[in-house]
């Protein structure tokens, strides 16, 4: 009996020790936390943050200020808007419409959405839903034009005139992965027609309400009262500005939420209790493209790895609202994170952080490269420079030889490694021979080709021949081209001129885009293409 007591008293105590050591291992965990956030501070924009492991909710906190104006606090239930990381549940709905019978996959688009042009190529909503459709981001049309997404109060009747407006599509339905927001604004518009309920209504009914998602609704009306609401806010010349989606589209963004809900929407989806039977699988299936190349993107969520570890994840971004929400199955862990600053963008990642603190890096130290791994003389090297160009989104890298050494334009070093090959900023270089000379740049699993051009010319009567005005009906909107003091000015509005840098031949660049200058048989400019990420191609006829 006494050994028994006794053994009882070491096994108690031997846990208390246990529980101490736990404890002081966690409140080390909470202070790099503490850190990792610290640029959050009390009287300036914040953010929250909610992390749990297998369920259990192990953190969950706010920093900084939900409204300056009335000096009001950011705390865990203020509703905050999830950008992007919205596109998951506009996904769940078409798999929840799908398993109802109501809608497949492999349906045509112009099924539900006829105002979509036939571009002689079936686009299937599993297309959509994977961002491989082919279809021009409405909201980078409309930037062409010079009213980007929060200048006008754009609904989703906009994004599906726009979208009707584009005769060609960035490229085949299937052959790529372009990022568009079309494709889920022409989800929401798709679930309207097929259930009779609005996204908001259906996904209330669907998902947040048998979630236990009580803080999340959609911003279908900007307009409406949120209670709880924290307003966004960018830092412009050192002050604060309210920097609000003032617009109706949602679908591709739009949720308005909190952290801890999101942390509730993985507990739910990830352990099968979407759907009837459960559309996990769905979720995360991903297919390749066309070329056989992998596919990282499921339904509205992507399916990749971070630092050795399996993650599903997403980011957002609308106005000066930004999001992440990502879950690593090996470690059953899901960090949650919502901010109402776009101020820290660009400097350290503060998800990753504390992505970084729970996960140790798996995968192994790349391999540094030495310096002259193979001996190329400059007289050789000098074979290779000039421009080149990606006759799929117009895009031109100069080549050239500085110091003996092959460098880009921006004075980043190609260092040789074998006959006609680079290693270049993690990826390869391979340069190949012909009448165009081609380079072939090759990382993250992809190759991206470039075709040697011609160099553009300086010559004033050369720009002369740019000179005119141009309309678009994709955009409904114009430029006037003009030369002045020696360069080329490209007008678009009473406020906005823009000097074109010259490139390749009849290629100018100016900040975010490419334009061309195309020719008729006779070699006259009749009209010009706009490049941007999200829509290639954009036609502007020569009217004069």
């Amino acid at each position: 009996m006494q050994l028994k007591r006794i053994t009882l008293i070491l096994l108690v105590f031997s846990h208390l020790l246990y529980v101490h050591v736990e404890a002081q291992t966690w409140q080390d965990t909470v202070t790099l936390i503490e850190k990792a956030f610290s640029r959050y501070t009390s009287n300036i924009p914040g953010c929250q943050l909610a992390i749990s492991r297998n369920g259990n909710l192990l953190f969950s906190k706010a920093w900084g200020m939900a409204d300056m104006e009335h000096n009001i606090s950011l705390t865990k239930e203020s509703v905050t808007e999830a950008g992007s990381v919205s596109k998951q549940f506009t996904a769940a709905c078409i798999l929840l419409l799908e398993q109802e019978g109501k809608l497949s996959l492999d349906d045509d688009v112009r099924k539900y959405v006829p105002e979509v042009p036939d571009y002689g190529k079936t686009i299937t909503l599993r297309h959509m839903m994977q961002h491989t459709s082919g279809l021009k981001d409405w909201g980078s049309v409309a930037g062409i034009a010079g009213w980007p997404r929060s200048t006008k109060t754009y609904n989703n009747d906009d994004a599906v005139y726009i979208i009707s407006k584009q005769k060609t599509l960035n490229h085949p339905p299937g052959e790529e992965y372009i990022y568009s927001n079309s494709n889920y604004n022409l989800f929401a518009v798709i679930v309207e027609r097929v259930s009779g309920k609005s996204l908001a209504e259906y996904s209330k009914r669907k998902i947040f309400e048998p979630a236990g998602m009580t803080h999340t609704e959609w911003r279908n009306d900007f307009r409406k009262i949120v209670p709880g609401r924290a307003l966004a806010y960018a830092k412009e010349r050192n002050v604060y500005e309210t920097d609000m989606p003032n617009e109706y589209v949602y679908g591709n963004g739009g949720l308005l939420t909190t952290v801890e809900d999101l942390v509730k929407w993985n507990d739910y989806y990830l352990n099968g209790k979407l759907g009837d039977p459960s559309l996990l699988a769905r979720q995360l299936t991903t297919n390749p493209l066309s070329d056989g190349s992998k596919g990282y993107y499921g339904a509205g969520l992507r399916i990749d790895s971070v630092r050795g570890w399996k993650s599903i994840a997403h980011t957002g971004a609308t106005a000066s609202y930004r999001a992440s929400l990502a879950y690593y199955p090996d470690a059953s862990l899901t960090i949650a994170w919502l901010s109402n600053s776009s101020e820290f963008d660009g400097q350290a990642d503060v998800v990753g952080a504390v992505r970084n603190i729970f996960l140790s890096d798996k995968t192994k130290s790349a391999e540094k490269l030495t310096a002259a791994v193979y001996a190329v003389s400059e007289k050789d090297l000098q074979k290779y420079a000039g421009w080149y160009r990606n006759p799929k989104t117009g895009t031109g890298v100069k080549l050239q030889v500085n110091d003996g050494k092959l460098t880009d334009g921006n004075g980043s070093s190609l260092q040789p490694i074998a006959e006609n090959q680079f290693n270049f900023r993690g990826g390869k270089v391979i340069m190949i021979p012909g009448n165009p000379r081609k380079i072939n740049l090759i990382g993250n699993g992809e190759t991206i080709v470039f075709e040697e051009v011609a160099a553009s010319s300086n010559d004033p009567e050369i720009l002369q021949e740019y000179i005119g005005v141009f309309y678009s009906d994709e955009t409904e909107s114009r430029f006037t081209v003009f030369v002045k003091d020696g360069r080329l000015i490209l007008h678009r509005d009473p406020k906005y001129d823009q000097i074109l840098t010259a490139s390749y031949k009849d290629a100018f660049f100016f900040p975010g885009s490419v334009i061309v200058f195309m020719r008729d048989k006779k070699g006259k400019v009749d009209r010009l293409q706009v490049n941007v990420g999200r829509a290639r191609n954009v036609v502007f006829e020569k009217i004069k």
